[in-house]
Order: C-alpha cells, then structure tokens, then sequence
C-alpha cells in the first residue's frame, strides 16, 4: 500500500465527493445565466444609488436655484440642471429609492391579497373557489393600467394612491397562479402520503404545498417589480402619480418633456433610469425562469 494511503481510514479513501447544496447549486446555475447574472448586476448599482441618496447627493434635489437653470450636462452637474435649476442627477438618485419602493409596496399588496386566497381556491376548491375566481374575472375583464387609472380618480391623484390603486389591480393574477400552482400539486403523491399518516390542513399547505409554489411565484414577482415601476411612472406622466417637488422618475419626464428639444437632459436622464431598472427586473425574472424550471434548466446550463 502507498505511504500517503496508509494513514487514510479505509472507509474514506473511496469516499464520493458530497453533492453540493441547494443554495450553492442555485448560485451556480445564475451565475452561468447571462441574463439573471446581468439583471442582478444592474440591480445591484441601482440598489447602491438607491443606499447612496440617503447618505449624500451632488446637490440637493429640491433646492430652486434659478441662475443656473437648464445648464447642460458637466462636471459639477453631471445631468444638467431643470428648468428650476434642480440637479437633475441628485432627483435621478432620489428617484431610484422612490422607483424601489414602489415596486416593493405594490408587490406586498398584490401578492398579499392575492397569495392567500389563491392557496384557499386551490386547497379548498368548492363554492369558496367559485367566488375567488368570479371575483378576479371581474377585477381582469379591465386592462389594468385602466383599472388602476380609475380607482386613482376615485381616491384622489398622490403616488401612495397610485401605489395601493395597481397592487389592487394587481391581486387577480396572484391569486390565479397560486391556486392552479396549488391545484397541480396537491395531486401529488407525496401530498397523499402526508395525509394518510394524518398529517393536517395546514402542515400540509407549510410543509408539503407551498415550498412547492414558490418557484413560479419568485418569477412572477421579479417580472413584474419592473411592470409596477413603469405603470407607477404612466400614472404620474398622466398626472396621476406623483406631485411637485417629488423627483420620482415618471413625474420628471412628464414635466421635462416640453424641453426635449431645448434641453434634451431633464426628460432623458429620468427616463433612461426607468428603462434600466424595468430591463434588470426583466432580465433577472428570465433568467430566474430559467433557472428554477427543471424543464429549462438544461438549456440554461
């Protein structure tokens, strides 16, 4: 026997190498995605702007300074400035922060009214999913961009407004895709084997269900955080959104956009921003689909 064998314990010189982790699997396959791995890198400059405008800015976004209005793009204002002489940058930065936390509120209330009683239609089914079900049809025969238009007149224009209008638009869509997630698994065989040693309702759903769900749902929320960031920003263009001084993208390119031809920076900038941050959601909610779907996991690889 080789020297270096001999001091290795018999049943460990054979030993396969240990399968690596869910978790280390799953950071792999996204890191070989070029799209997931581009979404979450544009995401994570955004993010870091976003951190950024809490802690320092160029300049102030709200101060009207108008001796320096519609100064072009340089060095001590890398964006230009507004027809209120604002640093268009600093509002750019601040907006980023407003841009995610729109996504982050209009998801929590979509998917918090729709998550729950699309789980309750699935599970329980019956006259409970005849109900649910009538109701998000409702809620779908509108467009939701119209939709969320309306129920804004209704409660007045404001970016909080504008926000709780599209994620109760939004609610149908999740409840849709948990119930027919729900449907489909719960005819597995592992869900019948639970119940027959007795396990209940709700162990079933925590333990056995809903961990089964999450995939599909993970996508859906990472498409539409860009979804939510364009509508929000169509509500404040039309007038239904945000309000002076707030420098929340879609309401700067609805004021900068009579000056695209004089002073092109005020509406390019805030709209290149929204396009940035609507393409890395997209890209990460691809190459998230990509990777969480065994069926194209393969070509993702």
């Amino acid at each position: 026997m080789p020297d270096h064998l001999a001091a290795v314990p018999p049943q460990s010189r054979w030993m396969p190498r240990q399968a690596a982790g869910p978790g280390r699997a799953f950071v792999h396959r996204m890191r070989r995605n070029g799209g997931a791995l581009l979404g979450v890198t544009l995401l994570a400059i955004l993010g870091a702007v976003a951190v950024l405008s809490w802690v320092a800015t160029p300049a102030d976004p709200y101060t009207i300074a108008v001796e320096r209005r519609f100064q072009g793009p340089s060095a001590a204002h890398p964006f230009g400035t507004d027809d209120l002489g604002r640093d268009v940058l600093s509002r750019v930065m601040v907006g980023t922060r407003i841009s995610f936390g729109v996504a982050s509120f209009v998801l929590a209330i979509a998917s918090g009214l729709g998550v729950p009683l699309g789980v309750l239609s699935g599970y329980r089914g019956g006259w409970l999913d005849e109900i649910i079900m009538r109701a998000s049809d409702i809620f779908l025969a509108f467009p939701s961009f119209l939709l969320a238009m309306a129920i804004v007149a209704a409660l007045g224009s404001s970016l909080t407004n504008a926000v709780l209008a599209l994620g109760i638009a939004w609610w149908p869509r999740y409840a849709r895709l948990l119930r027919g997630q729900v449907l489909s698994v719960k005819q597995s065989l592992y869900v019948d084997a639970a119940r027959a040693v007795g396990a209940r309702d709700n162990r079933v759903l925590a333990r056995h269900i809903l961990p089964n769900c999450g995939a599909p749902l993970l996508v859906q929320l990472a498409t539409d955080a860009g979804n939510a960031i364009l509508i929000t920003a169509s509500l404040s263009f039309v007038g239904l959104g945000a309000k002076p001084p707030s420098p929340e993208w879609g309401f700067m390119v609805a004021q900068g956009r009579q000056f695209l031809l004089t002073a092109w920076w005020v509406p390019i900038f805030p709209g290149l921003a929204i396009a940035t941050m609507v393409a890395a959601f997209l890209f990460m909610g691809d190459g998230l689909r990509d990777v969480l779907d065994p069926r194209l996991r393969g070509s993702s690889t």
